[in-house]
């Protein structure tokens, strides 16, 4: 194939791979490996080498380069100050107990050289977000365990990358020369470079960023092209001090007060993607099967040991004296997948050992890809079973963040509740906030689009959004924030009231609309003061769904959702009407006097707590 269909059959794939990850709740490492190594070694289409040339180790050095910025862009100290002291463990000790064993296991079962087994050990330390995120929403664990895994991988991503490239350093630095003094010399300067050069780069673009020096539209052209002179200006000083100076200016920047890097951040998240998915193809195609006979079962055996000697090492040790139970302990010690930032990192600097003749270099990126590989299949097959073995795992309905904590958010949210699906409420009134613990439902009290609810609203079990305050633009701005974070067809607002098209938010920005476009807030308000109440009907083959419309045809009655027999949920919106059969329960507010009450023998109130609600 030419240079140019090659290009584009990379692209269209890496999308492919992104998109079944997503629809399967799978790590998109997994298909893009596996479809690297198709078209790669397998089947011949993609020649690596021959399609990039000389090209191939600046590309994977700035990729790799790209990706540490935004990851390091994501540690704040306040961050660290409010995690978990098991967290704290699990990144601190415990990766380093992590380490250790891993690097044994690497020398004596692959034989790879002490320097580069412990390269490889601390290359493995790392689990990240994008490997940790897709497992949690399959697993579905309590609260604690998931708030746990969540913070682990975001914190070890920098840290552990870090503590890798510094351990490569020296690795270069101890080859360059026999004399001790002169390896620790090297190796200081690498390490005053990498941190002086990336304090005083995050520091001066931190100061265009805080007084508004740069354009908004050039926020992100600027970052990356900070980035990657800043990776070249450090390598020229010092030979592989690039990643060193990048990782420390994106901590920099993220820690620098009057510095809002969230813009830059969501679009080095999509560069990254974009990255990623074209880098791992890339990377996948260039695997040698002669370099995995060569490891033999020695591979294996570093994949077992991992997963079943120094995770479950460091989690016990980590755990000493903390709440976790046995059953916690039992699950956390199990999930803990190798993911984006491992292979990566280790691509470039197997790339960059081989090019100094280090002769196991070849063997780093195939033992990399087995221990990921088989870490994320393992560990997405039976986490889920043995969550729901340990009993550590949430039921399997959807939950739902509501925004606000009127009447009409509790009297909706109750009947949520009611129906087993979990809720919290967020609402920026502490009386709102009151009466919705009254009523027994989870609240966070303040802003969902603040940075302490960015910190502290766990949406742990939660997978869509219900924009119900009585001010729309504070369910727009909801919407919008949680747009990434849960599905857009799964996030629900309130339609504005009057028929005017310019002052109506779009679907785009507000979700889906609910109910009737026609049912505002306070047509609902008015409802839920009268005496309105959320009630549940089963429909039997006897009583089918019109046999419900024709007893409640007032415009008093408003659809709000039904279950289906798998007690899924589904929303009655303005342009979505579920086909209602028997089995199914339809939940609806209704206004009701009490003769019509008796007609409506099959009908039951759900909501307990009807005063709280009015």
């Amino acid at each position: 194939m030419s240079t140019l269909v090659t290009l584009g059959m990379v692209a269209i794939l890496g999308f492919a791979c992104q998109w079944l990850a997503w629809k399967t709740t799978k790590p998109a490492i997994l298909y893009l490996l596996m479809t690297g190594i198709l078209i790669g070694p397998v089947s011949g289409l993609l020649d690596t080498d021959a399609l990039l040339g000389e090209l191939l180790f600046p590309l994977v050095s700035l990729s790799v380069a790209v990706i540490l910025f935004e990851g390091s862009l994501t540690l704040k100290r306040s961050e660290l100050k409010d995690i978990s002291g098991t967290v704290l463990n699990m990144v601190t000790y415990g990766a380093l107990l992590n380490v250790v064993i891993v690097t044994l296991a690497t020398h004596y079962l692959a034989g790879l050289d002490w320097p580069l087994a412990a390269l490889f050990g601390s290359l493995m330390v790392v689990t990240g977000p994008t490997v940790i995120v897709p497992i949690l929403r399959t697993l579905r664990p309590n609260e604690k365990i998931s708030r746990t895994l969540r913070w682990e991988g975001i914190v070890i991503d920098p840290l552990g990358a870090l503590f890798a490239v510094i351990v490569f350093e020296w690795i270069i630095v101890q080859g360059s020369s026999t004399e001790i003094t002169a390896v620790i010399g090297v190796f200081l300067k690498t390490l005053a470079t990498g941190l002086g050069l990336g304090v005083t780069l995050g520091y001066a673009y931190g100061l265009l960023l805080r007084h508004h020096l740069l354009p908004e539209y050039l926020h992100n052209f600027s970052a990356i092209a900070t980035v990657v002179a800043g990776f070249v200006l450090s390598d020229t000083l010092s030979h592989e001090s690039g990643l060193l100076t990048i990782t420390v200016m994106g901590i920099w920047l993220a820690n620098m007060p009057g510095v809002d890097t969230r813009g830059i951040l969501e679009f080095k998240e999509s560069l990254t993607l974009i990255f990623v998915s074209s880098l791992f193809i890339l990377l996948a195609a260039r695997i040698d099967f002669a370099a995995f006979r060569n490891l033999g079962y020695g591979a294996l055996g570093v994949l077992l040991v991992m997963q079943c000697i120094a995770r479950p090492a460091k989690i016990l040790l980590s755990t000493l004296g903390s709440s976790f139970t046995w059953r916690e302990r039992t699950l956390l010690a199990w999930v803990g997948p190798r993911g984006i930032v491992a292979a990566a990192v280790t691509a470039l600097f197997a790339l960059r050992l081989d090019q100094l003749g280090y002769a196991q270099a070849s063997l780093l990126v195939p033992l990399a890809f087995s221990v990921i590989i088989g870490t994320v299949v393992i560990q997405s097959m039976t986490a889920r079973s043995l969550a729901k073995w340990l009993d550590v795992c949430e039921d399997e309905s959807a939950g739902y963040l509501v925004i606000g904590a009127n009447p009409v958010a509790i009297g909706i949210a109750s009947a949520l509740q009611g129906a087993g699906i979990k809720v919290v409420l967020c609402d920026n009134y502490w009386e709102n906030i009151k009466a919705a613990r009254m009523a027994g439902l989870s609240t966070y009290y303040g802003s969902p689009v603040s940075d302490h609810a960015d910190l502290h609203l766990d949406t742990t079990g939660l997978h869509g959004m219900l924009g119900l305050s009585h001010q729309a633009e504070r369910n727009t701005s909801a919407a919008l924030r949680f747009r990434e974070e849960f599905d857009l067809g799964d996030i629900y607002t309130l339609a504005m009231p009057g028929d005017r098209e310019k002052f109506r938010t779009s679907e785009q920005h507000g979700g889906k609309f609910l109910f009737e476009s026609s049912i505002s807030y306070g047509k609902l308000a008015s409802l839920f003061s009268k005496g309105a109440e959320v009630r549940k009907t089963r429909l039997t083959e006897s009583f089918v769904y019109s046999d419900w419309q024709k007893q409640n045809q007032s415009s008093s009655t408003i659809e709000l959702f039904a279950l289906d027999p798998d007690n899924k949920i589904h929303w009655f919106t303005s342009d979505n009407k579920p086909q209602l059969n028997a089995g199914w329960i339809i939940y609806a507010l209704n206004l009701q006097t009490k003769t019509e009450g008796e007609l409506a023998k099959n009908q039951t109130t759900l909501v307990e707590n009807v005063e709280t609600a009015k």
